[in-house]
């Protein structure tokens, strides 16, 4: 199998034939990916099976406070509780990150002490990413400087809405570059499209094959500040386009759901998607993520609940 984007060359030469690339992708059959993800969705998941789940799941949330009254403070605690989510019980996995905005970065980096959770950070002018280049890479590297592990980036939904996809490949590579230390290490990149803001399943395919092929990491959906996030159709399709990358490529590329993931329920709908999609590969938070900042506390409780036999309620988490 290839492990290169040789096939893809002459993809990104032009805007011109990265248009007719995109627009030569196969149309998204709105109607069958929105039955096939509420299908997955109704799978039945008990006892051992949901144990699994439920701990798989907090070990692969990015853990994430993005809020301008964020205080050194608040990243501390919520670092405290990256690396141990329950302090009742030991054996709760740790997540995998902790998400920030980068002037918190050294904040959480600090408060980890070494642990084995990631610091994330957004950057690129996020949420809107309406700022100049120049701004837009002093933002990456302030956090990669900081010590960031992994930069969420977010795309010019202006610039991919008005036909402008070598625009925004461009963008991504470069972003991609300003990830690379002077040592040659890199920050991972997740690359967020705001799929609540393209309108389209269609435009949702193209954005993901323009992040794959300018060297995302991970293809994200939503920066969690709009009104429709992550969804089980979206994510589905973002999941599809990542194993036909991959079938073509070699290149393995994670997913990132976002935003309005709140219950171990929603949770669990979204480990079925991506094991009937992409398979046991993915099923990593080397490879998958939750953006969330509340979906913690709602594992947490029904992880007792599976544990004790009870259900402890909402007072014996930490309110973020």
């Amino acid at each position: 199998m290839p492990t290169t984007l040789t096939a893809f060359a002459d993809v990104t030469t032009s805007d011109s034939a990265l248009r007719r690339f995109l627009h030569g992708l196969p149309g998204v059959d709105a109607v069958g990916l929105e039955a096939r993800a509420a299908a997955l969705g109704t799978r039945s998941i008990k006892t051992t099976a949901k144990a699994y789940a439920i701990d798989l799941a907090i070990s692969m949330i990015d853990l994430t406070t993005l809020e301008g009254a964020d205080t050194p403070g608040k990243v501390r605690a919520l670092s405290a509780k990256a690396v141990n989510p329950d302090p009742t019980d030991r054996t709760t996995p740790m997540t995998a990150a902790v998400c920030v905005y980068p002037d918190m970065v050294a904040t959480a980096k600090a408060a980890l002490n070494g642990a084995d959770v990631k610091v994330a950070s957004v950057a690129t002018a996020f949420p809107a990413g309406r700022a100049a280049l120049p701004v837009k890479l002093a933002d990456t590297r302030d956090a990669v400087a900081a010590g960031a592990d992994e930069i969420d980036m977010v795309i010019d939904r202006g610039a991919f809405l008005a036909g402008r996809y070598l625009d925004t490949y461009e963008l991504i590579k470069t972003i991609k570059e300003a990830c690379v230390r002077p040592d040659g290490s890199a920050a991972r990149l997740k690359v967020i499209f705001e799929t609540g803001e393209l309108s389209t399943y269609d435009n949702i395919r193209r954005a993901s094959w323009i992040g794959m092929l300018a060297g995302a990491d991970f293809i994200k959906t939503s920066t969690g500040k709009v009104g429709v996030n992550a969804t089980p159709a979206n994510t589905l399709l973002m999941l599809e386009a990542v194993r036909d990358f991959k079938a073509q490529t070699g290149i393995q590329i994670g997913v990132k759901p976002a935003g309005g993931i709140r219950t171990t329920k929603d949770a669990i709908k979204f480990l079925v998607l991506v094991n009937e999609t992409v398979g046991e590969d993915w099923l990593s938070n080397h490879w998958f993520r939750f953006g969330a900042s509340s979906l913690l506390n709602d594992l947490l409780m029904q992880r007792q609940k599976l544990s004790t036999g009870r259900y402890s309620g909402p007072d014996y988490v930490t309110v973020d």
